[in-house]
C-alpha cells in the first residue's frame, strides 16, 4: 500500500497554556479553531485543534493536568510556512502582540524570512520563499 501524498497532516504538540497558544495562532497568525475539548476523564487532556478550514494540515495542541510530556522545543523544531512573497510587517507585529517573540534562526532562515517563537517556545518561520524553490 502506498500513502496518498494528499493525505491530511496533523502536527501535535504539548502546551503549557492553551489560551496563550490560541491567542498566538488565532489572533496573531490568523488560524481558526477547528475543534476544542476539555479533559473529562482519567488519562484525558485538554485539546485545541487549529488551522485553516480547507488546508491539508492542522496543528493540535494538548495540555492539562494529565499531560505526560511538557513542551520541550529545540532550535530545530520549526513550523515553516512558505508565503511565496514579501512578509507583511503587520503580521509579525500581530504575532508579537499575541505573545510571540521574534528571534534569529540563523543565516539561512533570517535571509528568507522571520522566525517567531510561540508562547511555548516552538518556532514559527514565515518564509518569503515558495516551497518549489526552497528545497534547492
Amino acid at each position: 500500500m502506498s500513502i496518498d501524498p494528499r493525505a491530511h497532516l496533523r502536527l501535535a504538540r504539548p502546551s503549557r497554556d492553551l489560551a496563550a497558544a490560541e491567542r498566538f495562532y488565532v489572533d496573531g497568525l490568523g488560524l481558526r479553531v477547528l475543534y476544542r475539548a476539555s479533559a473529562d476523564g482519567p488519562g484525558e487532556h485538554d485539546l485545541l485543534m487549529l488551522g485553516w478550514p480547507n488546508a491539508s494540515w492542522h496543528l493540535e495542541l494538548v495540555a492539562g493536568e494529565n499531560l505526560t510530556t511538557s513542551p520541550a522545543p529545540t532550535a530545530e523544531d520549526l513550523l515553516v510556512l512558505y508565503l511565496a512573497g514579501p512578509l507583511d510587517d503587520a503580521l509579525v507585529a500581530r504575532l508579537a502582540a499575541a505573545g510571540g517573540v521574534r528571534i534569529s534562526q540563523g543565516p539561512y532562515w533570517d535571509r528568507w524570512g522571520v522566525t517567531v517563537a510561540d508562547p511555548d517556545g516552538y518556532r514559527l518561520v514565515l518564509s518569503t520563499r515558495s516551497w518549489s524553490n526552497s528545497a534547492g
